[in-house]
């Protein structure tokens, strides 16, 4: 089966987080003579869908421990430094196989391109602020991928487009999610909580003109766009507020080059590939377990501990996840 796909590449994926699709099921005439025929095709797409579960499953891995590759290098990294530095060597990797789409883009959609990548480069600009002081990665990767919940509500209060039904129960749980890690000791959020909440309200609006853009113009070259604006936008914001170090250590060296090849092209190319072979709706769903993943990872990695309201937040934050997604859900367990 072929597919159309348009893919919008985050760091967590969530973001990331962090991916606006569309399915295109091309027409196929499939001639079958024989129950054995059509027994054989139907194994084929079994294998197919569950060779498209592992490499997902592996991408969801990759993308909670980019956390960890960003988090390592914030230690020694200004926090918007890093961010340039990351996402234009990325963009750059993406741009050489894209350049003959980026070659063939018409003016009105480079500015298209442009307009995402610089809603995209203040999202993560806020994201990675909010990674700098965030205490806990896991309640990070939680509230950021709410950034999912909020698209069909903020498609609606802006463009008029009819969410589903599902909304409405995952959008309590998610309230109620951001209650419990915010109001431990009264209405007190702390600032990483907030500039990752900023994070998830700007990747909402982001995945949204990403989603009317991708309908048009080349996946490879809107993502390349994309990706190099996000370090424009970040290499502008550190230049007027961050002092930069004077040599980087082979420590900066390590995190960045692991984010830039395991933590962003690698997961793109896979996640690429992957959702070629299933479709987005099929792909979401494992996509959940990245804020899950991120905080398994944290508390080997890094030993930490959540609290019973941060842990019973963050489980309401994956319920309205799964509500978000029950249709898509559903389906996958159908099959």
């Amino acid at each position: 089966m072929k597919y159309c796909c348009a893919f919008f590449a985050t760091p967590f994926s969530l973001h990331p987080v962090l991916t606006g699709l569309r399915y295109c099921p091309a027409g196929q005439w499939f001639i079958v003579s024989s129950t054995s025929e059509s027994v054989s095709t139907d194994d084929q797409h079994h294998a197919q869908l569950l060779r498209a579960d592992l490499i997902l499953l592996g991408v969801t891995l990759l993308a909670a421990v980019s956390w960890m590759f960003s988090k390592e290098a914030l230690n020694e990294f200004p926090p918007l430094l890093f961010m340039a530095c990351r996402f234009s060597a990325a963009g750059l990797l993406l741009a050489i196989p894209g350049r003959r789409a980026l070659a063939a883009l018409q003016a009105h959609e480079w500015r298209a391109s442009a307009l995402v990548g610089l809603f995209f480069g203040a999202a993560m600009s806020f994201w990675i602020m909010g990674l700098f002081n965030a205490h806990t990665l896991g309640e990070g990767a939680f509230i950021t991928s709410l950034a999912v919940v909020l698209v069909p509500f903020i498609s609606w209060l802006l463009f008029r487009e009819r969410p589903a039904k599902s909304i409405w129960v995952a959008l309590p749980l998610a309230i109620g999610g951001l209650a419990l890690l915010s109001l431990r000791h009264g209405f007190n959020p702390d600032p990483g909580q907030l500039f990752f909440f900023a994070a998830a309200l700007l990747l909402s609006l982001t995945f949204i003109l990403n989603g009317r853009a991708a309908a048009r113009i080349s996946a490879l070259a809107l993502s390349a766009i994309q990706l190099v604006l996000v370090g424009v936008v970040s290499f502008t914001l550190s230049a007027m507020f961050e002092d930069w170090p004077d040599t980087f250590t082979p420590t900066m060296w390590l995190w960045l080059i692991l984010s830039v090849t395991v933590g962003t092209a690698a997961r793109f190319l896979l996640q690429t590939y992957a959702q070629g072979l299933a479709s987005p709706s099929h792909a979401a769903v494992i996509m959940v377990l990245e804020p899950v993943w991120t905080a398994i990872i944290a508390a080997f990695w890094f030993t930490e501990r959540m609290e019973t309201a941060q842990i019973l937040g963050c489980t309401l934050i994956l319920l309205a996840l799964l509500a978000n997604r029950w249709s898509a859900l559903r389906r996958w367990l159908k099959r």
